[in-house]
């Protein structure tokens, strides 16, 4: 069990990475100066902030940032 809870974490952490590459790529297309630290608080950023393709893929990790939580949560709740 321990093995699948591993690999679990692992393609969600894979997500989550991908997803945050993904989002940095787009907030670059709009400003190329923008850092990672910078899209963490997008309405600080209005370019990015009224951006809809921004908050599309923003959304997207946000989601899978929770579901990250989510199931570790769930995992802690089973141990």
């Amino acid at each position: 069990m321990q093995d699948v809870i591993v690999a679990i974490e692992a393609v969600i952490e894979e997500m989550v990475e991908f997803q945050k590459k993904k989002v940095l790529k787009v907030a670059n297309q709009i400003d190329p100066r923008l850092t990672p630290e910078d899209i963490r608080n997008p309405q600080d950023i209005p370019a990015i902030y009224k951006d809809a393709m921004f908050n599309y893929e923003d959304g997207i990790l946000t989601g899978y940032l929770s579901m990250q939580t989510a199931v570790r949560v769930k995992i802690r709740e089973m141990q």
